[in-house]
């Protein structure tokens, strides 16, 4: 009876342990993330100023804040990854800013945009920016401001689903699709990075706690700052699991927990990010209408290395998040998977008449991206003037577009 008790005891030791081993929070992960990067006076010295401060006493985030003024790439150099685009010669190195010449065309850019947005007639009217900033790319660290490329163990996880309805399929169940098709999530990145509509990133602060809720796909990450640990490994979740605290006036916060269904691209569109991914952001109001939000993206399973970006966010039009409309599939997924049954039944017909034919791609048609023009076409969604919503490189949905889905929808 002794040697059970004794045994008992041995076992519920090691499951308390590892249970106690699972809920401590990762640590060392701030390592790979830079101070942060102000880049919201375009390469000037940062203005005195006074944050102020909630009614418990800490820095006062609040507001509904936008990256719509955000207009400038990701990378700097060119196209994707830093690039050239196709047939274009190697552009040369670029600082983390414009230089004069290159600002008074962002400039007018910005103000043509604005005048003609205001002056818009249709249904349908994208944001735009009202602001120009001087910066070059989104990327401030590498320093050479180009994002570093998944490696080539990584990209053996790419599939068709990483562009979902922008891509040809095959569309045979939900699971082909992107979390953004299916309206459950863009992930953080995504839901920060500016697209063509509904940039919008509103942030409540309580004791304790903060909230950030986003305009796109209806998401809200709560982030606690009362000094609790994460929750247990074993927990996954589309946004990860959110822990924060003030250094100064800076928030800084550490995501772990991540599921590897969502990606960093925009709208979280692309190849797919590991389980393993930590975030780290600095969020610091540096301006009564500027917060400077940071974002360190550290997945040594997909990445090379870490990356961050940085960028400004100022106030949103009209200061209020408007509602998205979007339940699970809305229709995009079901008229996906029912398009792709009327091709099976297509190609059988013509079978039977002897008629032996290719499939036909789900973008067959011409229409681009939404109709927007077809492939490459300059003008289409994706190749608006910085000034515009669009300021991603020119390329529709088809066969143009970027090969892993990081378009905009």
């Amino acid at each position: 009876m002794s040697r059970r008790i004794v045994t008992w005891l041995g076992v519920l030791g090691v499951v308390v342990g590892v249970a106690l081993a699972m809920q401590l929070p990762v640590s060392g992960q701030d390592a790979a993330a830079p101070p942060l990067v102000i880049t919201a006076f375009n390469g000037g010295p940062t203005p005195a100023y006074t944050v102020p401060k909630t009614p418990w006493g800490e820095p006062d985030l609040q507001g509904t804040w936008s990256s719509d003024d955000a207009t400038f790439g990701v990378s700097r150099g060119g196209g994707r990854g830093g690039a050239p685009a196709a047939g274009a010669a190697p552009a040369p190195p670029q600082g983390l800013y414009l230089n004069d010449e290159q600002w008074a065309a962002r400039q007018k850019t910005i103000a043509d945009g604005v005048r003609n947005a205001e002056n818009a007639v249709g249904s349908f009217r994208g944001d735009f920016a009202r602001r120009a900033f001087r910066q070059t790319s989104y990327i401030v660290d590498p320093p050479t401001g180009i994002m570093p490329q998944p490696t080539a163990e990584a990209r053996k996880r790419a599939a068709p689903r990483d562009r979902g309805t922008f891509g040809d399929g095959p569309f045979n169940t939900t699971e082909d699709f992107t979390l953004y098709d299916r309206c459950i999530t863009r992930g953080i990145y995504g839901s920060v990075a500016r697209v063509i509509y509904g940039n919008g990133n509103r942030i409540v602060q309580g004791p304790g706690m903060v909230a950030i809720s986003y305009e796109m796909i209806h998401d809200t990450r709560v982030i606690y700052t009362d000094g609790r640990p994460h929750i247990n490994t074993g927990i996954r979740q589309y946004l990860g699991d959110s822990r924060g605290r003030w250094d100064g006036d800076t928030l800084v916060v550490e995501t772990t927990n991540m599921t590897d269904k969502t990606s960093i691209g925009a709208n979280g569109n692309g190849l797919r990010h590991s389980d393993r991914m930590v975030m780290t952001e600095r969020i610091k109001r540096v301006a009564d209408d500027i917060i400077q939000y940071q974002l360190t993206v550290n997945d040594p399973v997909t990445y090379p290395q870490p990356f961050t970006i940085s960028i400004p966010l100022t106030p949103l039009d009209g200061g209020v998040l408007l509602p998205y409309e979007c339940h699970e599939g809305n229709h995009a997924i079901e008229n996906s998977l029912g398009g792709e049954r009327a091709e099976d039944r297509a190609l059988a017909e013509d079978l039977a008449k002897g008629i032996k034919r290719e499939r036909r791609g789900a973008q067959d048609g011409g229409l681009g991206a939404g109709g927007f023009g077809g492939p490459g076409a300059a003008g289409g969604r994706g190749g608006a003037p910085a000034g515009g919503r669009g300021g991603a490189p020119a390329g529709g949905r088809g066969s143009e577009a970027p090969p892993d889905g990081d378009q905009e929808k």
